[in-house]
C-alpha cells in the first residue's frame, strides 16, 4: 500500500468529520442547557456530581453530602473519589496471586491461570487495594431550638446542575428562612468549592463539617467504612486563620487534605474523624470554603483555591469543552423520541467527561461509588474511551494509553506464564496493572485487540509516523499473543479460539467452549489492522500472522442465524454476536444471516439478564445493516437496564445503581448513526431514519472504523 496515499486518503477522512452538517452551526450553549438537570424534591437515586475527570464529588440536595444515611440505603451513596485514592488493608499472610493458580487443559498442555477466587488469597488480591472514600462533606443544620434538621425537613428545594458551567446550584428553606448554596469543582485540582448565603450563617444554625472514613474491602457500593475509627487517623493543623489541613493515615496508605475557610470561622475536631468548620455568629451571611485532596502527605503546603478562583475556571473549562469535540442537536426533529435521546447524550458526555477523564482506564461506575472494589475491567474500557475519539475529544483516550505501555511487562509475564510469546492484557486489574483472581477474568479474550483499536484510532486523527512509532509495541505484541493464542484444528484445518474460553457472554463453560462469533470477528480485525501497522511502516506483513488469518475458523452459525459459540445459541447475558457487524466492520459477515440473528435477539432474548451497553450495541448493528428504525428501537428499548436517570445514570439494578458503559455506547451508537462508518451509504446521518421525522445537525465528529 503507497504510504502517502493512505496519510491522505485518512487526513481527508478526518477533515471530512469536522464539517457542520445541515444549516446553521449548532447553538451549542442552548443544546446543553436544555438538558440541566434538576430536581424539586430528594430523589436518592439522583444525587448530581461535580468532577475534572480524576476527582469527582457527588453531592444531595443541600449541595453537599449532609444525608449519607439516606442516600446509602437505596440510592446512589454519596462519594468523593479519585483516581488515586486507593487503599489496602495490611497482607499479613503474604497471600500471592500465584496461590490462586489452577492448571486448565489447553488443548493437552496443562496451564496455569489464578481462577481459585474463593480461596483465602483469591479473596484478599480481589478486594485489595479497594478505591477509597476520600471523606464526607456535609452540612450540619439546627433548628432554633438545636434539634438537628432532617431530610424531610428541607422545604422549597430547587437544585439544578448547570451543565454549560459545571456549577451545582441548590436551593431550599429550613424552617422558612432560604439556604443558597453553589458547589464547584476545580477542572486541574483535586478540590471541592462551595459558597452558602443565608441568615442561618449569622445565626450559628449552620456549620460545614469533613469526616473521614476506613477503607471498604467490599465489592461496592458505598467506598467508605465508618466503623473502625481505631483503624486509622486524621491529624488536624491550623495553619493561620481560615487554613488548615488534615493529615490522613489507613495503614500503609495516607493522604492529606488542606481546608480554606472564610477567616472569621473556626475549625475543630468534634469527633474521631470529624472536624467542624463553624462561621463566626454575627460575621455576615456568607460563608465559603474549599477542601482540596493531595495523595502524597510529604508534599509542602500548596495555595488553596478559594471559591471565586474555582467557580471562574470551571466556566471557563466547561464552555471549552463543550464548544470543542462533538456536538448533535436533533431538536428540530418531530419524532417525539428525538429529546430523550438528546437527553441522553447531553447528559452522557458531562458524566463520561467527570468520571472517566484521568490517566487510567475507569471503574464501571467511575468516581461516584464503587464496584468490583473499585477496580477497573479492561474490557469495558472500550465503553469507557472509544466515544472521546468519535467526538474528537481523543485526549481523552490518549491519556490513558501510556498506562497500558506501563503494565506491558505484567501483561507479558501472563503470556509467558501461560506459554505464549507477546502480550496477553489482563481483564481484572488494579491501576498497577496487576490481575485478581476470579472465575471469569483471566479466560476472558475480547479485551486483548482493544489497545489495537485505541491505536488505530489515534492514528485516523493523526496519520503520521509519530502515531506509529508511538503505539508500535503496543500494537505488535499484542497481535503477536493473538495469533499465538488460536490452535490448529487437525479435523476442520480452522485455528480455533479456545477452548479453554470464556467470551465477552460470560455464561458459559470455558473447559468446552470454542469460536465465540465476536471473538473471531475481533481477531480477524486486529492482526489485520497489525499488519497494516507494519506495512506503513515500511515492514513486511508476518506470515505467521497471515497464516492464521487465512485459516481462522469461520464464525459459528446455524442455516439461517448466527450462533452465540460454536454449536450453541445462548439468549443470556450480553448479545454481543450481533457485535460482529457494529462494534466491528464485520466483512466476513453475511449481512442476512445477522439480519435474522438481530430480529430472533430482539424478540427473544432474556432482557433481564442483558447489561447497559447491550442497547446501544444492537443499534450499531441495526444502523450497519440499514435498519434505522430499529436502531432507534433499541436505543430506547423498554426494559429495566436501559433506564437512564434524572442524572443521567443508567441505573441497572439495586446491586449496580449506575453504569457508566451504558453512558460510553449511547455516544458510540450516536456518533456512529450521525456520522457514519467506513463504507456507510453516502447519505446524511445513515444510521436514523430517512422518513422525514428526524432533523439531524452534527458537528465534529468522526465516523466510525
Amino acid at each position: 500500500m503507497n504510504l502517502p496515499t493512505t496519510l491522505l486518503l485518512a487526513a481527508a477522512v478526518f477533515t471530512s468529520s469536522l464539517q457542520a452538517e445541515v444549516g446553521d452551526p449548532i447553538d451549542r450553549q442552548a443544546l446543553v442547557t436544555r438538558h440541566n438537570p434538576s430536581l424539586s424534591e430528594a430523589i436518592l437515586l439522583s444525587p448530581f456530581s461535580v468532577g475534572n475527570g480524576a476527582f469527582a464529588f457527588t453531592a444531595d440536595v443541600t449541595g453537599l453530602q449532609s444525608f449519607p444515611a439516606e442516600y446509602a440505603e437505596t440510592g446512589i451513596p454519596l462519594s468523593t473519589q479519585s483516581e488515586w485514592g486507593w487503599h489496602s488493608l495490611p497482607n499479613t499472610e503474604g497471600h500471592t496471586i500465584e496461590d490462586t493458580y489452577q492448571l486448565v487443559d489447553t488443548q493437552g498442555r496443562q496451564v496455569p491461570y489464578p481462577i481459585d477466587q474463593s480461596s483465602p488469597a483469591g479473596q484478599f488480591g480481589r478486594s485489595n487495594p479497594h478505591r477509597l472514600g476520600l471523606a464526607n462533606i456535609g452540612f450540619t443544620f439546627q433548628h432554633r431550638d438545636g434539634s438537628k434538621v432532617g431530610l424531610d425537613q428541607l422545604q422549597d428545594i430547587q437544585q439544578t446542575l448547570d451543565l454549560y458551567t459545571g456549577t451545582l446550584e441548590s436551593e431550599y428553606s429550613i424552617d422558612g428562612i432560604p439556604v443558597k448554596v453553589v458547589t464547584v469543582c476545580h477542572p486541574s485540582s483535586d478540590s471541592i468549592s462551595i459558597s452558602v448565603e443565608s441568615e442561618l450563617v449569622s445565626s450559628g444554625q449552620l456549620q460545614a463539617g469533613i469526616r473521614f472514613p476506613y477503607g471498604n474491602p467490599g465489592w461496592g457500593l458505598q467506598p467508605e467504612d465508618w466503623t473502625k475509627p481505631e483503624r486509622h487517623s486524621s491529624t488536624l493543623k491550623i495553619l493561620k486563620n481560615g487554613q488548615a489541613k488534615i493529615h490522613r493515615v489507613l495503614d500503609a496508605d495516607n493522604y492529606q487534605t488542606q481546608l480554606a475557610y472564610s477567616e472569621s470561622a473556626t475549625i475543630e475536631e468534634v469527633e474521631r474523624h470529624h472536624f467542624q468548620i463553624s462561621p463566626q455568629k454575627g460575621a455576615g451571611t456568607r460563608f465559603e470554603f474549599t477542601a482540596s485532596f493531595h495523595p502524597d502527605p510529604k508534599l509542602p503546603t500548596i495555595p488553596t483555591p478559594a471559591f471565586p478562583e474555582t467557580l471562574a475556571r470551571s466556566q471557563a473549562h466547561w464552555k471549552q469543552f463543550w464548544q470543542s469535540g462533538g456536538a448533535v442537536d436533533l431538536s428540530g426533529s418531530s419524532d417525539p423520541r428525538a429529546r430523550e435521546i438528546e437527553r441522553r447524550v447531553v447528559l452522557s458526555q458531562y458524566l463520561t467527561a467527570i468520571q472517566c477523564g484521568g490517566k487510567y482506564p475507569p471503574q464501571e461506575t467511575g468516581l461516584t461509588v464503587n464496584s468490583w472494589y473499585g477496580k477497573p475491567h479492561l474490557e469495558m474500557h472500550w465503553w469507557h474511551g472509544v466515544h472521546f475519539a468519535l467526538w474528537n475529544r481523543l485526549p481523552f483516550l490518549e491519556d490513558t494509553l501510556p498506562w497500558y505501555q506501563q503494565i506491558i511487562p505484567k501483561a507479558k509475564a501472563i503470556a509467558e506464564t501461560q506459554g505464549y510469546p507477546g502480550i496477553r492484557w489482563p481483564k481484572n486489574v488494579d491501576t498497577a496493572g496487576n490481575q485478581v483472581a476470579s472465575s471469569i477474568s483471566p479466560l476472558l479474550l475480547w479485551q486483548q485487540p482493544h489497545p489495537i483499536y485505541y491505536a488505530e484510532l489515534s492514528y485516523r486523527a493523526h496519520p503520521d509516523q509519530a502515531t506509529l512509532q508511538k503505539y508500535d509495541q503496543i500494537v505488535q505484541s499484542t497481535a503477536t499473543f493473538m495469533a499465538a493464542f488460536p490452535h490448529l484444528n487437525e479435523e476442520t484445518g480452522h485455528y480455533d479460539l479456545g477452548p479453554p474460553v470464556i467470551p465477552a457472554q460470560e455464561s458459559y463453560d470455558y473447559r468446552v467452549t470454542s469460536n465465540p462469533p465476536f471473538e473471531l470477528s475481533y481477531w480477524r480485525w486486529g492482526l489485520e489492522i497489525a499488519q497494516q501497522w507494519r506495512v506503513r511502516q515500511g515492514q513486511e506483513r508476518r506470515a505467521d500472522w497471515d497464516e492464521v488469518l487465512s485459516k481462522l475458523a469461520p464464525l459459528p452459525h446455524y442455516e439461517d442465524m448466527y450462533a452465540t459459540a460454536q454449536g450453541v445459541w445462548n439468549p443470556r447475558d450480553h448479545p454481543i454476536v450481533l457485535g460482529i457487524k457494529g462494534m466491528l466492520p464485520g466483512p466476513e459477515v453475511d449481512d442476512q444471516r445477522l439480519r435474522q440473528t438481530l430480529v430472533h435477539v430482539l424478540e427473544t432474548y432474556d432482557w433481564q439478564h442483558t447489561w447497559g451497553w447491550d442497547y446501544p450495541m444492537i443499534a450499531m448493528t441495526a444502523a450497519r445493516l440499514g435498519e434505522p428504525e430499529l436502531a432507534i428501537q433499541a436505543l430506547l428499548l423498554d426494559v429495566p437496564k436501559n433506564t437512564y436517570l434524572p442524572n443521567g445514570h443508567n441505573y441497572q439494578d439495586d446491586r449496580l445503581r449506575l453504569y457508566l458503559p451504558g453512558n460510553g455506547g449511547v455516544l458510540i451508537a450516536i456518533a456512529m448513526m450521525a456520522a457514519g462508518w467506513d463504507e456507510a451509504p453516502d447519505i446524511h446521518a445513515p444510521g436514523f431514519p430517512q422518513d422525514g421525522t428526524w432533523t439531524v445537525k452534527w458537528e465534529n465528529l468522526s465516523p466510525m472504523p
